[in-house]
């Protein structure tokens, strides 16, 4: 166990870092899956107030995901310069803000305001997306990151779950009779929990050598070099595909699971069903993270692909209870397609590391493009049909796969 995380065999001093820095990551990575939780739950609720169609009320996937192509630059600068824990302890800070951003909107009442929030949150997340991926996959044994990641991941999971649980009766309920919107209860409790989190990693804000810090102008002159490697625009290709399709299920589940042919059930219900699509990510990133250590990671990400490729066509194809545990059992296959892509794409020389990580975030605005696009397909042929989207991306996650399976 101790060598999973160990740095150098010989230096206790590095294991204690590492150990450190997951212990704090996991906090991180447990709030930012409560919050991509309860923002996929604003969805059918915004719907519902505002009598949404499909593309409209996806906007708010559009507005949470754009942040990753917009910002990713001048974030990786950042990091680059102020180095990784600083840098998690702003974009912790900034979520907070982004919180009480969206329970004052909500307040308001505006959904333009509400979409400005999410933005603000999203501006936070991204940090932690280039940050926090980036050092837990590199601090540590290399052979054990895509191992580490995923466990990680594992208490992004939990936060998965307990979201729907929690705030599906807070965001969904009465939610048809234009009941004052509660959205703003877990959003500031999210907020309290973000403070916190911000303190300690300013506590701990010199855990990592100053020395790992680089100059912005020279990492930068390495930009067109790493756009020309096949690895990582591929591993772009891929993580765009998983994300856009991990987002637009997780955020049309409550919908496609109130329908009248698949189970009928109200809003309430079928948001904490939801949970069911995260718990199967949480467990299989937990059971992952000690797959990964004896199956190459390759091997695994192409198996879980075809899988999720396949639920998702039976849940498009078929009807009642059979597409419905379908289409939830998709969150297993999910479970350790991030972390896997991620390790598999990221330069192995760590000085390229923030840049791949931010070319790696920036094609997480998949799920603002993939959703809005299954939705505009949802509005036109039905919601069943147009999950064929997700479903061919994971069919392209799969090719990615083949070919790092073939390079190892």
């Amino acid at each position: 166990m101790w060598s999973f995380f160990r740095a150098d065999a010989d230096s206790r001093t590095d294991s204690a870092v590492a150990l450190t820095l997951f212990a704090l990551s996991s906090g991180i990575f447990f709030i930012g899956g409560f919050l991509t939780a309860i923002v996929s739950l604003l969805v059918p609720r915004l719907k519902l107030i505002y009598q949404l169609d499909y593309a409209q009320a996806l906007l708010v996937q559009f507005a949470s995901h754009l942040s990753y192509l917009l910002f990713a630059v001048p974030i990786t600068l950042v990091v680059v310069r102020s180095g990784y824990m600083r840098s998690i302890a702003a974009g912790l800070a900034i979520m907070a803000c982004g919180c009480i951003a969206i329970a004052t909107a909500d307040f308001v009442g505006s959904f333009i305001l509400v979409l400005a929030a999410l933005l603000l949150l999203a501006l936070g997340i991204t940090f932690l997306q280039i940050a926090a991926n980036t050092v837990v996959t590199i601090v540590g044994t290399s052979d054990g990151s895509a191992a580490r990641l995923t466990l990680l991941q594992g208490f992004n999971s939990l936060g998965t779950v307990l979201g729907p649980v929690l705030a599906a009766p807070l965001l969904l309920a009465g939610a048809g009779s234009g009941a004052a919107m509660t959205v703003g209860v877990p959003f500031l409790g999210s907020a309290i929990v973000l403070i916190g989190l911000t303190t300690a990693f300013i506590v701990y804000r010199d855990l990592l050598d100053p020395a790992s810090r680089q100059s912005a102008a020279v990492i930068l002159t390495r930009l067109p070099a790493l756009l020309q490697n096949p690895r990582i625009v591929a591993g772009m290709g891929a993580m765009f595909a998983y994300v856009g399709a991990e987002v637009t299920i997780g955020t049309l589940l409550t919908n496609y699971l109130m329908q009248r042919e698949v189970l009928g059930v109200t809003p309430v219900t079928a948001g904490r069903l939801v949970s069911l699509y995260w718990a199967g990510a949480m467990i299989g990133r937990f059971a992952g993270a000690a797959l990964l250590r004896r199956i190459a990671t390759s091997r695994v990400l192409t198996s879980v692909a075809l899988c999720a490729a396949a639920l998702t066509m039976v849940a498009t194809l078929a009807s009642g209870v059979a597409s419905a545990v379908a289409l939830l059992a998709v969150g297993l296959c999910n479970s350790v397609m991030y972390p896997t892509i991620y390790t598999l794409a990221l330069p192995s020389a760590e000085e390229l590391a923030p840049l791949g990580g931010m070319l790696l975030c920036m094609a997480v605005v998949g799920g603002a493009v993939l959703p809005l696009l299954t939705g505009v397909a949802a509005d036109a042929v039905g919601l069943a049909p147009a999950l064929a989207i997700p479903a061919l991306c994971y069919i392209s996650i799969a090719a990615f796969a083949a070919t790092r399976w073939r390079a190892r």
